[in-house]
């Protein structure tokens, strides 16, 4: 019982203090979790300009003409890539300045132009490293994110009832909304922390495989991968086609769109070569945050070694190494899953400030006491 009741208050003590430590990050990763959640939806709320009125798939333009007409439009400017959104959206073209351009798959014309650094650039900057940049930024974010997971499974020791009688499930799993604001407060801390565990993990774990390689290749043995270094793909060699990158473009455009995509295939990315010798890369299957990744030899235009696989032929270790990034969003279930993760990282930003409320609401309590 000694050893049990020590082991409570270190908990309750580390629990509250690396709270305290890491509150103010874990908020605003939170609180760009929720708006990052429907960026697409409100992308497309707000710009309706990029819809077109679909037509039949025919009609698409391919990647030459699309790429013609922005050169013309815009010259001086290489083009990187051209991404199909499907049949009642505009391509969007990559160049190699900082700015899009939205163009109609079915007429070539220009739609509009778009800055990279918009808000929602501003906003996953701020997700991802705090906008201190990678080195300082990025370990900050992973450290505050580690520090988190451990706060969720110490929530979980400090939430679990002594007893399970009627009194104490009603304290574990209900809100007293009744009550003064600093029982709603309480309550709000320890039963929406409940609730929303099983998420909070998951969005830890996930953002912890992208912040640290030593954690990725550890989830990746512990889901039966090797668990070693990847292994980079051996050089390969290629001998150089007289064929235009636009033609090679246009082929692989095909090729992907009518004998590889499984799904959703006039969703397609092409990137246009820099150099003759380089692999075309494409982009097919982008479905539920998972996409998989092509690459052609230039010559033949084939599919290359580097090529990624359909999701159904990798093992369940890469297929979770895949899928992190669509678990991490809450991609996986389409909007029921957006909604559930939107509400889950909303009651994860709340946490710190009701924590925080509550350590200064006993504070204040003993400060009274000692006064007297």
């Amino acid at each position: 019982m000694i050893i049990k009741g020590t082991f409570s208050k270190i908990n309750a003590w580390l629990h509250l203090w690396l709270g305290i430590a890491s509150g103010i990050v874990v908020f605003i990763i939170s609180i760009t979790g929720c708006i990052l959640v429907f960026e697409q939806e409100i992308k497309d709320l707000i710009h309706g300009d990029l819809k077109v009125a679909a037509q039949d798939e025919d009609q698409l333009l391919p990647p030459s003409v699309i790429h013609r007409a922005v050169s013309k439009a815009v010259p001086g400017k290489e083009i990187s890539s051209m991404w199909y959104h499907g049949l009642d959206k505009t391509v969007a073209v990559s160049m190699d300045s900082d700015s899009t351009v939205f163009v109609n798959p079915y007429t070539a014309e220009i739609v509009t132009f778009q800055d990279h650094e918009d808000f929602f650039h501003e906003v996953d900057e701020l997700h991802r490293n705090l906008m201190l940049g990678r080195k300082i930024g990025k370990p900050i974010v992973g450290w505050a994110t580690t520090i988190f997971f451990f706060l969720l499974i110490s929530g979980l020791i400090l939430w679990w009832p002594k007893k399970w009688n009627k009194s104490n499930r009603d304290k574990s799993f209900k809100i007293k909304w009744k009550a003064k604001f600093k029982r709603i407060n309480y309550d709000l801390h320890n039963v929406l922390g409940f609730y929303v565990l099983l998420i909070a993990v998951l969005m830890a774990a996930t953002g912890l495989v992208m912040s640290f390689s030593w954690f990725s290749r550890s989830v990746y043995w512990v889901t039966g991968g090797d668990g070693g270094p990847r292994k980079r793909p051996e050089k390969e060699l290629f001998t150089l086609s007289a064929e235009p990158a636009l033609v090679s473009a246009d082929k692989i455009w095909y090729k992907v769109r009518n004998e590889i995509a499984l799904h959703n295939k006039n969703n397609v990315i092409v990137s246009i070569p820099e150099k003759p010798d380089e692999l075309i890369y494409a982009c097919t299957d982008m479905f539920s945050g998972f996409w998989r990744d092509l690459y052609f030899e230039p010559a033949t235009l084939k599919l290359s070694a580097r090529s990624g696989k359909r999701l159904g032929e990798l093992s369940f270790a890469d297929q979770v190494r895949k899928l992190n990034y669509s678990l991490h969003v809450g991609a996986s279930l389409g909007l029921t899953s957006k909604i559930i993760y939107f509400i889950s990282s909303l009651v994860c930003a709340s946490l710190p400030v009701t924590g925080f409320y509550i350590w200064w609401g006993k504070k204040r309590k003993k400060s009274k006491k000692g006064s007297l």
